[in-house]
């Protein structure tokens, strides 16, 4: 059942009709209401009498709707992340299948402007305006629109207006197929070097049983080509293969790649879809019509009828680890789901994490080496710029702006990379020292220039831009530089290059960001200017310069994990520069130039920093040596959860596990966050079956400790945040 409890229910089989079979749906009763559940199991009897029992009111699936291997892939995932089956279960169903639709695919339909609609003005539609309303949505989304989405944020139905506007010849309803079919044209494949061709021949040697392979190929080495070759000798043995992304944002150029030259329909799973296009996209999956499933990390659960190969592009990824809720990590369940269906993983990666590296030392995984850049190109330049005791405008030193004004005029692109959305991120006043921090969380409001307000990146909250400082009555003056910030001032310094922007903010609306990634490969735009997004696999063939804004971001935190992140951005941020023939350079801005991490990326790139990590790591007893787990609690003062901590410390202490080794308990380094503090108790073992071990018994314990009912408490197996 979806809901937070532990532990399966029982019910009667239902008056009339067979059994339903183990991973159907059925309707039952469950307290008042009525919801959608799954049959998990066939019981011969119950704990409880049958007089207390209640009885499947419908059965909905007449055949499993989840087969027996992902089925127990989600058991094996509820018990190792200690998280309730139902809950599990619910996350790999899409929502329409949640709600207990019919798991039939009768395509989709959308709603386009027609050429007269295209072209009138919404506002003419004085007497109507639902159908204006409803005629601006169609405008801003020419690619088409879905009823639901029509409906998101609606007070009415639509139906009506748009039956008015397809009368007045103003919209046309068009169905398609759930799938694209394929094309009819393909483009030749582009010739292979000998690292690429000898990792195609390991992988596909490796297909019909469990292999993990660790493809660590630099930026621009060619392991789409890689991806592609070994799917096709999947497809010729009638399989399929399971791709997973990172990022929606790297979806859409993936997918085009993958229809240009792959006979057979993909499937799409991503959080941007609609329920319908999901549901389609799911079940064609599922029913082996789709060749390839593409997706984001939920797509790890996407059924399938062929079992061929599972890759993990971008494996390093933090996107790939749930943060809220089933905290799980994609790439390791696409690992544990080769191993139980019997089918090959690929990691690929230009910057692996040490977790999959130290697979490698272990033997665990096969590692296949991409050494070069394809197609003659060749690895960019990497130069640290020392900003100490610099002129700076606008975070841009004189020396970024010279080559970035010598790359311009030789025709090249110009990719800046800065981890921080927004104009400013802080408002101060200069005179009393006033800043607009958040009321409900230990951080500092974001100035959005654009959209006139101050917004906390933490929680959420938003509030206009005060006149002057509520303290004094002074002007208030930003500080530090966000994107927002960045793009104005390259349309000061280079106002006849165009500049873009690609942020969360800049792409929220549909089709966004595919716009935007279309107009810098077609070379509308000159200068990009984005955060994380811009630094994950894309390939901007004309870019010549990358440059990194503020390095000494990542150099300090509390999180283990962040060199390692920031070793990672540098070299992907790097990449996206000299991918064709032209030459590459990067630019680092560092108010820290001796930095240890910096020299060891300069001297002998990632791999050099990889084993000076892993040395580190092995001597601190920290994954990938160690196993970690980390027990969370909330409450709205600060002493509660550090209260509730500490009876889950000394309790665990009286269980006398073996090898179990709790740090803590401490306030979270945001102590405060959306109005409530926060605090932590890490648990750390040497050994994964210890922990595993541990905490079945302590967990199922901790319900019942005297402090439990006074806080919000959730367990993260392998977590990849500490903060």
């Amino acid at each position: 059942m979806p809901t937070p409890l532990h532990g399966h229910f029982d019910y009667l089989p239902p008056a009339q009709g067979p059994l339903p079979p183990v991973g159907a749906r059925v309707r039952v009763p469950f307290g008042r209401r009525r919801i959608v559940g799954l049959v998990v199991g066939h019981g011969q009897g119950s704990a409880l009498p049958n007089a207390r029992l209640k009885r499947i009111e419908a059965v909905l699936d007449e055949t499993p709707l989840l087969d027996a291997p992902l089925l127990n892939l989600l058991r094996w995932a509820a018990d190792y992340y200690h998280h309730p089956l139902g809950e599990v279960i619910s996350a790999a169903l899409p929502q329409t299948l949640r709600q207990g639709k019919l798991a039939i695919a009768r395509g989709i339909e959308r709603y386009h402007v027609t050429e007269s609609g295209r072209t009138i003005a919404p506002d003419g539609l004085t007497r109507a305006p639902r159908q204006a309303s409803v005629l601006r949505r169609l405008q801003a989304n020419p690619e088409g629109i879905t009823l639901e989405q029509l409906r998101e944020g609606q007070d009415t139905d639509p139906r009506a207006a748009l039956r008015a506007l397809i009368d007045k010849g103003l919209v046309e309803r068009h169905h398609r197929p759930c799938l694209e079919p394929p094309r009819d044209e393909r483009p030749d494949a582009p010739a292979l070097n000998a690292a690429q061709q000898a990792a195609i021949s390991s992988i596909t040697e490796s297909l019909g049983g469990f292999t993990c392979h660790l493809l660590e190929g630099v930026t621009g080495s060619g392991k789409t080509e890689v991806y592609l070759h070994a799917i096709e000798q999947v497809l010729e043995r009638g399989l399929q293969s399971l791709v997973l992304v990172p990022e929606i944002a790297l979806t859409p150029q993936l997918l085009e790649r993958f229809r240009q030259r792959l006979a057979t329909p993909i499937a799409v799973l991503h959080s941007s879809l609609s329920d319908g296009e999901r549901h389609c996209a799911w079940l064609s999956a599922r029913s082996g019509e789709a060749g390839v499933i593409i997706g984001t990390r939920s797509a790890v659960f996407a059924p399938w009828a062929r079992p061929g190969l599972i890759i993990v592009d971008e494996e390093h990824d933090a996107s790939l680890k749930q943060q809220e809720g089933f905290r799980y990590h994609a790439r390791d369940l696409a690992v544990m789901r080769g191993h139980r269906e019997a089918v090959p993983v690929v990691l690929g990666s230009a910057t692996p994490s040490l977790e999959s590296l130290g697979n490698v030392e272990r033997g665990q995984y096969r590692r296949i080496e991409l050494p070069a850049r394809a197609g003659g190109a060749v690895a960019p330049r990497l130069k640290v710029l020392d900003v100490r005791q610099q002129f700076m405008d606008e975070g841009l030193s004189t020396a970024l702006l010279d080559a970035m004004q010598r790359h311009l005029d030789a025709d090249g692109q110009v990719l800046l990379f800065l981890n921080r959305r927004g104009f400013s991120p802080a408002l101060i006043c200069h005179d009393c020292g006033w800043v607009a921090d958040c009321h409900r969380c230990d951080a500092r409001m974001t100035w959005h220039a654009c959209a006139r307000l101050l917004r906390c990146h933490h929680c959420g909250h938003e509030t206009g831009l005060p006149a002057r400082c509520p303290s004094c009555g002074s002007p208030l003056a930003p500080r530090g530089q966000g994107t927002e910030r960045i793009e104005q001032a390259l349309h000061k310094h280079f106002p006849q290059y165009p500049a873009i922007r690609i942020d969360r903010d800049s792409t929220r609306r549909k089709g966004s960001l595919e716009s935007a990634l279309a107009g810098v490969r077609e070379g509308r735009y000159r200068i990009l200017v984005g955060t994380q997004m811009l630094a994950k696999g894309h390939d901007f063939p004309n870019v010549t310069l990358a440059a990194i804004l503020d390095a000494d971001q990542g150099l300090f935190s509390v999180d283990f994990r962040a060199v390692e992140r920031l070793a990672q951005t540098i070299i992907q941020v790097a990449g996206r520069s000299g991918r064709a023939l032209r030459a590459g350079e990067v630019l680092i801005q560092t108010h820290q130039p001796d930095h240890p991490l910096l020299s060891s990326l300069l001297g002998g790139g990632y791999r050099a920093f990889a084993r000076t990590a892993l040395a580190e790591r092995r001597e601190a007893t920290l994954p990938p040596y160690a196993s970690l787990a980390l027990l969370r609690a909330e409450a709205v003062d600060a002493q509660t959860p550090l209260a509730f901590l500490e009876q889950a410390r000394d309790h665990l202490q009286t269980l006398s596990l073996p090898g179990i080794h709790p740090w803590g308990p401490a306030p979270a380094p945001m102590e405060r966050r959306a109005g409530r503090y926060r605090a932590h108790l890490l648990l750390h073992a040497p050994r994964r079956q210890d922990l595993q071990r541990a905490l079945g018994p302590w967990l199922t314990e901790l319900a019942r400790l005297p402090g439990a009912r006074q806080v919000r408490w959730s367990i993260d197996v392998d977590p990849a945040d500490l903060t």
